[in-house]
């Protein structure tokens, strides 16, 4: 089965995350991170929820899983340490149409987390065939490379990208093939593409 990579824009997310314990703890906390709108289920949840909730980054509904707290959202996680609820989550959220996350058994679901390393604007997700420790260990080995070099590289390219596009864009179809290259990488890393970008202002 193959992968199909996708990025969703975080902010526009409505998800509900059913389990409290430290594995839904996780996954709701980067749904936070994210931006999404995030609502958990469970009777108990860990201090790292509770302190979320009193912060209102989250909500939390102290019941018992039921179809009907799947609501609305746009995401589902299905994070609970029982196999049955889990599986009953699945089985819901396919029924309704919604993405579903099931974490003990990700072949119920109709997709999985990846391995992230975030660097301001820069996102990179590693997948490896459902091993995430390989996963995790990819993404270290990439994030040495892609550091804040690259935020601040991005960073100056969207601002010019945009102010260029504002201006009607045809500037940017002639900057952008100079500024993204081949040589952009070691311009990074070399530091001459700030200089280049400072010139297009």
């Amino acid at each position: 089965m193959s992968d199909f990579p996708i990025a969703l824009h975080g902010e526009r997310l409505t998800a509900v995350v059913i389990g409290g314990g430290s594995v839904g703890t996780r996954k709701a906390l980067a749904l936070v991170a994210a931006g999404a709108q995030v609502r958990v289920v469970a009777p108990q949840v860990t201090p790292e929820l509770e302190a979320a909730e009193r912060a209102r980054q989250l909500t939390i509904v102290r019941e018992s899983y039921g179809a009907e707290h799947l609501g609305r959202s746009t995401l589902v996680v299905a994070a609970t340490d029982s196999r049955e609820v889990n599986a009953r989550v699945a089985l819901d959220a396919h029924s309704a149409g919604k993405l579903v996350n099931i974490t003990d058994y990700p072949d119920e679901g109709n997709f999985h987390t990846m391995a992230l390393h975030r660097s301001g604007d820069v996102t990179i997700a590693v997948s490896a065939g459902g091993v995430p420790g390989a996963a995790a260990r990819i993404r270290d080995a990439i994030a040495e490379r892609f550091d804040g070099r690259y935020e601040r590289a991005v960073s100056a390219l969207r601002g010019l990208r945009s102010r260029l596009l504002s201006d009607g864009g045809h500037e940017w179809g002639d900057v952008a093939p100079k500024l993204l290259g081949d040589d952009f990488c070691s311009s990074v890393e070399d530091g001459s593409l700030a200089d280049k970008v400072e010139s297009w202002r």
